[in-house]
C-alpha cells in the first residue's frame, strides 16, 4: 500500500464522511490548526494543499508534511491531548469539519471510516520513527540527498523534482539550517549531480550516500 493509498480517504468513502461534517473555506496562508490547542475538529481536505509543522525557537520551523484533497488531520487529537502541530494553507483550501461528537458518530457508523483511522495513526508512527532514525544517524547531507531522491519522479528518462522548494523549505524538512543547505545543494550542483533551475531540481545522476 503507497503512502497516498494510507493518507487519502476513497472517493466514495470521503463523500460519506464529508456529508456529516460542515464546511469551510480557508485563504491562503491561514493557519488552519495551531500547535497545542485543545480544539477536537478532525479536518478534511476537500480541495488546496496544507503544510503540517511543528515550530521552534525564534522562526524555525520542522516540515512534517503536505496535504493534498482527501487527506485529513487532527485524527492524533483522538488522545484527548492538545495539538501536536500546526497546519497551514500552502494555497486556499476548502475542508469538511467534523468536531466533537459528530466525529464520534461518524467513527461508529462507518466502520471502514475508523479503519482508515487506525491505519492512518499506524502509518503516522512509522513515518516518525523512520524520521527519528534518519535525524539520530545520517548527517545534514545524507538527510538532504534522501529528501530529494524521495521527492524526485521520473520524466524522459530524467529525475526531478516539481515542486517548487526554497532552501529554507528543504532546511525545515531535513532539521538543518538554510545556509547548510544552502552549501550542500552548490557542492552537488558543482559536482555535476544536480542543478537548480526556476521551476525545478533536475537530478543528473544519483547523489552518493556520504559526501
Amino acid at each position: 500500500m503507497t503512502a497516498s493509498s494510507i493518507e487519502a480517504l476513497p472517493e466514495p468513502l470521503l463523500r460519506r464522511v464529508a456529508a456529516q461534517a460542515l464546511t469551510r473555506t480557508f485563504p491562503k496562508n491561514a493557519v488552519i490548526v495551531t500547535e497545542g490547542d485543545e480544539s477536537d475538529s478532525l479536518y478534511i481536505l476537500l480541495a488546496g494543499r496544507a503544510k503540517v509543522y511543528v515550530s521552534g525557537e525564534g522562526d524555525r520551523e520542522f516540515y512534517l508534511n503536505q496535504l493534498k484533497p482527501g487527506e485529513y488531520f487532527g485524527e492524533v487529537r483522538l488522545d484527548g491531548g492538545p495539538r501536536s502541530a500546526s497546519v497551514i494553507a500552502l494555497e486556499e483550501c476548502r475542508c469538511a469539519i467534523l468536531k466533537g461528537a459528530d466525529l464520534s458518530r461518524a467513527l461508529a457508523e462507518h466502520p471502514d471510516f475508523a479503519l482508515h483511522v487506525i491505519r492512518k495513526l499506524a502509518h503516522l508512527v512509522r513515518a516518525l520513527t523512520e524520521s527519528a532514525r534518519s535525524l539520530a544517524l545520517m548527517d545534514v547531507y545524507g538527510r538532504v540527498a534522501a529528501l530529494l531522491l524521495k521527492l524526485a519522479e521520473e520524466r524522459d528518462g530524467q529525475l526531478e523534482i516539481r515542486e517548487r522548494l526554497t532552501q529554507r523549505e528543504i532546511a525545515a524538512r531535513v532539521g538543518a539550517s538554510r545556509e547548510m543547505v544552502s552549501r550542500i545543494l552548490k557542492d552537488l550542483e558543482s559536482g555535476g549531480y544536480l542543478s537548480v533551475e526556476r521551476e525545478r531540481i533536475a537530478i543528473h545522476r544519483k547523489p552518493p550516500k556520504r559526501w
